[in-house]
């Protein structure tokens, strides 16, 4: 769909709001709860802007951004998620719910964000950090980046891509496409739920189970939301290596009680400690992300996933967030030989 901003800001204010600030730096998050009351995220804070949008712009702005999607937004499709034309996500529910104005969401992703080595410091990333985050993509480790919400999952999955081999086939499965990195043998899938009767619908685990067929090197889910867990950790354990996704868990542990969860979604009788041990075998490194006391993203944690005793799955973690700032543990990583292919060296960790 062919689609001007400038044109739609010469004539809507909250076009012409997301213009505007399109030309400010660091901003991730814009959200508009009433006419006046408006905020912006940066760096970790939220800013409440001195402005007043019009109530009749807020619904045409709504409404151009479900046509653009190709969605439907009204009494009877209440929620809308998608994409504005400069690739922010966007997600709006109707004022039948938030009462008195549609509630508005708009995620945005830091274009100038391309490497760890062009982002030095990202997420408190020294060179030894990037020389490992690299390693573990190189050595193709299957990596769960796991955090709550606005952490930043979505920049370090992208950051890791950035890693990949450009010989290499990789197909991302997403709900709504976040995902930004430049490889050249991609494909991108996007799931799609329609109303009953109106078109086909295919899950992220639909979609998952269908990759399998098209022959990838590595499979990256955007998150990981439901019974596609059971598929991932298949595709995991027989023969995708290297393959990436995130979850929503606030530790390493949680990440692990939420993939055992997801995967009996499937429906499968499968007795827990079967699951716990294709989790073992599937999952290499658990990435967990956060935000120091000042609200700035930062790894907070790196859980390697060792074994299995008994019924339970057993960890290290390889390093913590010590005094706001990421530091390793001493502990070395059982996959240190792997890891050492690729630049690693065992006193990295000390």
């Amino acid at each position: 769909m062919k689609f001007d901003i400038h044109e739609k800001a010469a004539t809507n204010s909250v076009w012409a709001l997301l213009k505007d600030l399109a030309t400010k730096g660091g901003i991730t998050e814009i959200i508009i709860n009433q006419p006046n009351n408006v905020y912006i995220e940066r760096g970790g804070e939220f800013i409440r802007l001195n402005v007043k949008l019009d109530r009749y712009d807020i619904d045409s702005f709504v409404q151009d951004s479900a046509d653009y999607n190709n969605k439907t937004f009204d009494e009877n499709h209440p929620i809308l998620d998608g994409r504005l034309p400069d690739g922010s996500r966007i997600n709006v529910i109707s004022d039948s719910f938030s009462l008195t104005c549609p509630a508005i969401t708009i995620r945005k992703y830091l274009k100038n964000i391309k490497t760890f080595e062009t982002a030095k410091g990202i997420f408190d990333t020294d060179d030894r950090w990037v020389t490992l985050l690299s390693a573990l993509v190189h050595s193709k480790m299957n990596v769960i980046v796991s955090g709550g919400t606005g952490v930043g999952k979505t920049t370090f999955l992208n950051l890791l891509l950035q890693e990949i081999s450009p010989g290499e086939r990789i197909i991302t499965i997403e709900d709504t496409r976040e995902l930004s990195f430049n490889l050249p043998n991609v494909v991108r899938l996007e799931s799609r739920l329609m109303p009953e009767g109106e078109g086909t619908s295919l899950t992220i685990r639909d979609l998952v189970k269908n990759t399998l067929r098209m022959r990838p090197d590595r499979i990256v889910i955007g998150e990981v939301r439901g019974a596609e867990a059971f598929d991932l950790l298949q595709a995991m354990n027989t023969g995708h290596e290297g393959s990436m996704a995130s979850i929503h868990a606030n530790s390493p542990g949680e990440c692990l009680n939420r993939i055992e969860n997801l995967y009996l979604l499937a429906g499968f009788d499968v007795p827990v400690r079967a699951i716990r041990y294709q989790i073992a075998t599937a999952v290499d490194f658990i990435v967990q992300l956060g935000r120091d006391k000042n609200g700035k993203r930062v790894i907070k944690q790196l859980t390697e996933i060792s074994s299995m005793e008994q019924d339970k799955i057993t960890t290290q973690d390889i390093a913590k967030l010590v005094d706001g700032v990421p530091k390793f543990t001493g502990l070395v990583p059982q996959r240190i030989k792997q890891l050492m292919e690729f630049g690693v060296k065992s006193d990295l960790f000390m």
